[in-house]
């Protein structure tokens, strides 16, 4: 009597799933966004076009869920808190800084910009799945720094958030000047200087 087990095809379906989305973020990087097609995706990993398009309805809504793969989904829990605010900060956003700089996920990050003003639907993903959850992770830190005294209790926290990380992203987005950790310190200290008691 054998006692082979049977194949399981939701670990196959994983497998296949994984391929296809390390194979469009590969793909951004060697073609761009703009010549990224499900065919391309496809041929790449290894699949047929109707298995793309069985899991998602469009090439952004993969380019997505593959982002979010390499941005590793939601890992971080919490924002560094040593009890120095500023260097908290420092550190997580010289840390941001070093991934936008890096070209695989500077093309990705970008591909997925495009989608988000092109898209409703993604851009609403995307506020849900990623934009919400991290807000809540950065306010939850600075909620932290003001019940320490460390901002003033009147700043509204959403409002810290973009102070704190908007002229990162914006920078980037624009490419107006170097991208540096040296500009993420001097926006902490100058954010900080107009957000403290």
């Amino acid at each position: 009597m054998s006692t082979t087990a049977a194949p399981d095809p939701s670990r196959r379906n994983d497998a296949v799933r994984r391929a296809i989305l390390t194979a469009a973020i590969d793909l951004v990087g060697e073609v761009g966004y703009p010549k990224l097609t499900i065919e391309r995706i496809a041929k790449s990993a290894g699949v047929g076009k109707q298995t793309i398009y069985r899991w998602w309805p469009s090439k952004g809504a993969l380019f997505f869920d593959a982002f979010l793969t390499l941005a590793g989904d939601g890992e971080a829990a919490a924002l560094p808190d040593t009890g120095d605010l500023a260097a908290d900060l420092k550190l997580v956003l010289t840390a941001t800084v070093e991934e936008l700089n890096d070209p695989r996920f500077d093309q990705a990050m970008r591909a997925l910009h495009t989608e988000i003003v092109l898209d409703q639907a993604i851009a609403a993903d995307y506020a849900t799945r990623l934009d919400k959850p991290m807000r809540e992770i950065k306010k939850a830190r600075l909620l932290t720094a003001q019940q320490a005294g460390q901002l003033a209790e009147d700043v509204d926290l959403e409002v810290a958030v973009d102070l704190i990380w908007g002229p990162i992203l914006n920078r980037w987005l624009h490419r107006t000047a170097p991208l540096t950790g040296e500009y993420a310190r001097q926006v902490v200290d100058a954010a900080l200087r107009g957000l403290r008691s």
